[in-house]
């Protein structure tokens, strides 16, 4: 690479504290302090998530439980009929939840 490409590009940052000092220069002003509150946003929504997984699959068991004790066929496409339509509509909130929740994170805002 010659010595004339290495010059024009963007500057780099040569300690992480450069770095963030050049992003305040444009324009990410009190960047530091925005950590704390990204740390805390991205822990809850993380939690949510996780509790949601947890949910899902406390369903999916009982799910299998009925169907290992279904009679005939008819009850086994209820109930898998049922099973859908409940991780739709659970998928659905959650996916609003975590909207939600992202929204208020780069707005700024907690529950707190």
């Amino acid at each position: 690479m010659s010595k004339s490409n290495e010059t024009t590009g963007p500057s780099k940052a040569e300690t992480p504290m450069d770095a963030v000092t050049q992003l305040q220069e444009a324009g990410f002003t009190n960047l530091m302090g925005m950590s704390t509150a990204w740390l805390e946003a991205i822990g809850e929504m993380q939690a949510e998530v996780a509790s949601f997984v947890a949910e899902r699959i406390k369903q999916d068991v009982k799910t299998q439980h009925e169907m290992l004790n279904c009679k005939n066929m008819a009850d086994l496409q209820h109930i898998q009929a049922q099973f859908i339509q409940k991780a739709m509509d659970q998928y659905q909130a959650e996916t609003g939840k975590l909207v939600e929740m992202s929204t208020k994170a780069f707005q700024g805002k907690t529950d707190k």
